[in-house]
């Protein structure tokens, strides 16, 4: 094959994972996709109207999210507008950053099929696609990833910490990142980069800490601080005990999420917070053990992220977003692989969320229960797989 041939075959990928996710996003509204739907963008709203009325977040309101966030509430917000007519505006941002996503991805991928992954996941994992903001964290860490295997560093780990900004877990990659950098251009140019991703992140959240410095750290102590999600790993290993044999379980509403409460969920908590730390950590000394290849790269960064969403004490739905565009740049075989337990997970979700959701949170919902501990147990899988594949050697090198 030509490298003419090829590259119209990457731009026909590229074109029909567009037209694929651009399908799938008009089915999210239709038949059984639009029902018993759980929103945030009436939260959104609030906070658009909110600034748009003069009002500083933080300062005058409380957000729960990190300030990088606030221009995707806010522009939906601008004008005029009705409740539905921001929701429409709203999706129409958060569809233009998944079309971004799906072109980044055929970028950085070598392979043809993960384009078309990314554009068919909205139908895999449902309605929490449309209301969630997550794809513009997404997406900027995609441009991150798109600018450091192209060479440029600084710039690379300056839109990672504008995507740490707007949600936190994009430092999860921080150190993998600058890791390359210090193994492909030298200490100094890694001192550079790393500078560059801790000002852009400082810049954008300073400001904001500076007019109501207990408004921001009430933010992110209210992430730091969540108890056990009803949803997380070690919720489904108690619900499992309390089904199979008896254990007494207590539901407890806060942080804007349904938790288990009591001794043994803070237990289970703080064993999660610890595994979830010990395994991303464990990610990281592997990646930079091995050669800095761009395969080895994206397969350390979607290793690390998978482990920090499999073993959270928290793992919302909208949180597999933030694995769609990542979990396909693995190379070869083991990208199928895990793409296919990463479909597996989009899919065991959809069958509970959100349908059956307000029956697991407030009754246990036995079935439910089931689903939450099976794809909490995929994800687990999936993480291991790309947890041994980023041992030194095992991953293929160019």
């Amino acid at each position: 094959m030509t490298r003419r041939d090829a590259s119209w075959l990457r731009f026909a990928s590229a074109a029909l994972g567009v037209a694929i996710f651009l399908v799938s996003w008009a089915l999210l509204h239709e038949g059984f996709y639009a029902r018993d739907q759980i929103v945030d963008t009436p939260i959104y709203e609030r906070y658009g109207e909110a600034m748009t009325d003069g009002r500083v977040p933080y300062r005058d309101f409380p957000v729960e999210y990190p300030p990088a966030a606030l221009p995707v509430f806010l522009l939906p917000a601008l004008g005029d507008q009705s409740s539905d007519e921001y929701r429409r505006r709203f999706e129409g941002l958060m569809a233009g950053l998944g079309v971004a996503s799906v072109l980044l991805v055929a970028f950085l991928s070598s392979s043809l099929w993960a384009p078309l992954f990314v554009g068919a996941a909205p139908l895999l994992l449902g309605s929490v696609y449309l209301s969630r903001f997550d794809l513009w964290p997404a997406a900027l860490t995609l441009v991150a990833l798109a600018l450091l295997v192209a060479g440029r560093s600084r710039f690379a780990l300056g839109a990672l910490g504008l995507a740490a900004a707007a949600k936190l877990y994009p430092a999860v990659l921080a150190p993998i990142a600058v890791t390359h950098v210090w193994r492909t251009r030298g200490r100094r140019e890694a001192l550079v980069a790393a500078g560059l991703f801790v000002g852009v992140a400082a810049a954008i959240v300073l400001p904001f800490a500076v007019v109501s410095p207990g408004g921001v750290w009430d933010g992110f102590w209210r992430q730091a601080d969540r108890p056990l999600q009803i949803e997380s790993l070690g919720a489904g290993l108690l619900l499992a005990a309390h089904h199979l044999f008896g254990l007494g379980l207590m539901m407890d509403s806060s942080h804007g999420s349904q938790n288990l409460a009591g001794g043994g969920a803070d237990a289970m908590a703080a064993i999660s917070t610890l595994l979830q730390a010990a395994v991303v950590v464990a990610v990281w000394i592997l990646y930079a053990r091995g050669p800095a290849t761009r395969e080895r790269l994206l397969l350390a960064c979607a290793a690390a992220l998978c482990a920090f969403v499999a073993f959270g004490k928290v793992l919302s739905p909208q949180f597999l977003i933030w694995l769609v565009p990542l979990v396909p740049l693995v190379w070869g075989r083991r990208g199928l692989v895990a793409s296919g337990l990463l479909a597996a997970a989009l899919v065991a979700t959809q069958l509970w969320f959100p349908y059956r959701y307000w029956e697991l949170a407030l009754e246990f919902d036995e079935p439910a229960s089931w689903l939450v501990l099976v794809r909490n147990v995929v994800l687990v899988g999936l993480t291991l797989l790309l947890v041994a594949a980023a041992r030194p050697g095992r991953a293929h090198t160019s």
